[in-house]
Formats: C-alpha cells, sequence, structure tokens
C-alpha cells in the first residue's frame, strides 16, 4: 500500500481502541478555493501522538494532530478553519485556499468496527458524524456537511481478477498489488504462476480455455483479460462477462477488438452483455512496454473504482450488479 486508504484509517480508529488508546476523528468538511483533497477526506489522530492520514502535503497536519490532542483534553468537538480566512495565521495551504476541518473526540468504537465487518464482508457502509458521535447509519444515507453533521460512504476495497501469461500479466498483478489493490491472477503457464506467487500475488491455474474456475466478484471488482491470443476468448469472454462487475476489459488493438465483439455476437450474446466489454483499454495510447501497459490500464481502473465512491455520495445509491447493468 502506498498511501493510507479511508478503510485503513477506520482500522486505526478499531486497532487503538481495542488498545484503550483515546482517538480524535478529523474530517474535512467544506473547502473555500483549491485544495489537495476532496470533501470527505480524513485523519485519525491517538493521544499518544500516532496518527494516519492527510490533508495536504504536509502544511496542516502538524496542526491537525496539536488540535486533536486539545480536542481529547477539551472533551468536545468543533470544527476549525486552517488556510485563507483561518484565525491561525502562520498556517498557510499552497493552494491558497481554506478548509474546514470537524474534530470529533473519541468516535464509537462500536461503529467503526460494525462500519469494518460490513466492509470485510464486501458490503458498503456509512457512517454518519458530527462533533460528538459517530454512528453506523443506512449504506443508502447521504448528507453533505450541513452545519451539524455529514454522512459518509464507504467503499469495499478494490479488487482486481486479472487473466493472462507472461510479462503483460506479471507486471499488471505486481504493480495492482503494490498499489494495495486485491488482485488475483489466472493464468495457465507455471513460471507466470510461480513468479507471481513468489510475489505474493494470489494466482489461480487456468488449465482450460474452455472453462473458469470459480471466482468471486461483485460490483467492486475489475476484470481484465490480458491475453493476447484470441483462442482463449471464444468460451471465456462469454464467462466472464456473466460475472457482476464495475469493469470488464481486454487488450488489443481497435481491430482486434472489432473482431472480438463480432465473435461474441456470433455466440448469441445479447447487446447489453457485450456492451460491459471495454477494448483498447488504459489512459495511455499506443503503449510500447509491459511496464506502462500494466500502469495505463491500472490508472483507467482506479479512476473507475473512484466513481463509484462519487455515484453512492451523490445519489445516496449503494451500488450494486444491477445498477452496473
Amino acid at each position: 500500500m502506498v498511501a493510507a486508504t479511508p478503510l485503513d484509517i477506520l482500522r486505526f480508529l478499531a486497532a487503538r481502541a481495542a488498545e484503550g488508546v483515546e482517538c480524535v476523528l478529523v474530517t474535512l468538511v467544506g473547502i473555500e478555493g483549491g485544495a489537495s483533497r476532496a470533501v470527505g477526506a480524513q485523519m485519525a489522530v491517538a493521544a499518544d501522538g500516532r496518527r494516519i492520514g492527510s490533508f495536504s502535503g504536509g502544511c496542516v497536519e502538524d496542526a491537525v494532530a496539536t488540535e486533536a490532542v486539545e480536542t481529547l483534553r477539551d472533551g468536545w468537538g468543533h470544527v476549525v478553519r486552517y488556510g485563507i480566512g483561518s484565525p491561525f495565521i502562520d498556517i498557510r495551504l499552497p493552494c491558497g485556499g481554506g478548509i474546514d476541518l470537524l474534530f470529533t473526540p473519541r468516535p464509537a468504537a462500536h461503529a467503526v468496527t460494525a462500519a469494518l465487518d460490513l466492509l470485510d464482508r464486501r458490503e458498503a457502509a456509512a457512517l454518519r458524524i458530527d462533533c460528538d458521535r459517530v454512528e453506523l447509519v443506512d449504506a443508502a444515507a447521504q448528507g453533505g456537511w450541513n452545519g451539524q453533521d455529514v454522512t459518509l460512504s464507504y467503499q469495499p476495497p478494490l479488487r482486481v481478477i486479472a487473466l493472462g501469461q507472461g510479462e503483460d500479466l506479471t507486471a499488471f498483478c505486481l504493480l495492482a498489488n503494490a498499489f494495495g489493490t486485491q488482485v488475483t491472477a489466472l493464468a495457465p503457464d507455471g513460471a507466470t504462476q510461480a513468479l507471481l506467487a513468489q510475489s505474493g500475488v494470489p494466482v489461480i491455474p487456468l488449465p482450460s480455455r474452455n472453462a473458469l474456475p470459480a471466482l468471486q466478484t461483485d460490483p467492486w471488482t475489475a476484470i481484465v483479460f490480458l491475453f493476447h491470443g484470441r483462442d482463449w476468448e471464444e468460451f471465456l469472454l462469454p464467462q466472464l462477462l456473466a460475472l457482476p462487475a464495475f469493469y470488464h476489459g481486454a487488450i488489443g488493438s481497435r481491430r482486434t477488438h472489432a473482431a472480438r465483439l463480432a465473435g461474441l455476437r456470433a455466440a448469441g450474446l445479447d447487446p447489453t452483455t457485450i456492451g460491459q466489454l471495454r477494448g483498447h483499454i488504459g489512459l495511455i495510447p499506443a503503449t510500447r512496454d509491459p511496464a506502462t501497459l500494466a500502469l495505463s490500464i491500472l490508472g483507467e481502473i482506479v479512476a473507475e473504482y473512484n466513481a463509484l465512491a462519487n455515484f453512492t455520495y451523490w445519489t445516496g445509491q449503494p451500488l450494486t450488479a444491477a445498477t452496473l447493468r
């Protein structure tokens, strides 16, 4: 994991509660001008000085930690402005804007644990946060900062199923694993399987071109088809498209993808199912090496995954397989 995620912050709170160490949950609830983070970004600060999360490139975190410890001593939550319009004239944000941070002391451990239990079961969770409490609410609940509380949605970690062999598969899985993705590789050859397994990537052997092994997917899963040989597509792609996922993608040129779609139509798949499959995938056009291809595809997947959080936040609807279709 290259940096803390929202789930890491919740896990930090739960771990400190288990140790008997009090914490403050700090939530970004307002922005004036520019800011490094979006509304809903969080930090957690423990009474012993440990902390996780950030709101800038290091401009305000020390001040936030100090304010959090003082909040524990005072015993009541509040909102503090940093940057433009702040009483702390010695703290400025590099973007020139201002941020409003909600300090909530001693967030209820049972609410945090309940949210983590849902997320561990690959279900969405939502927490309503105000100055004095944190409570678990229905995952469909929504609510921006209204001067009293804010409701934040949390989604399960990004899961990626990647099929292929050779350098394209290994580069993608190693990068996704380093990023913190729950990636699983499916490969037919022993050399690829061994390399990925040695690097800590879960691997499922793919002994047949005709049938998929059992896979667990959900609306927070991306499926990536990295085989170059068309002979792997005929039977496996229709089975993959039947699995719930927010992203189904296959590498290849536009010409290759057009032929692929024609083959799926000839196999009798309906247009809606076929329409789920993306071709010529990735953010960087015409990549020439496996590492750049991996970065290109992973960047596209992460952008789509982050869009799911925005969907839940702005609509108040948890994402489901039905929503995706």
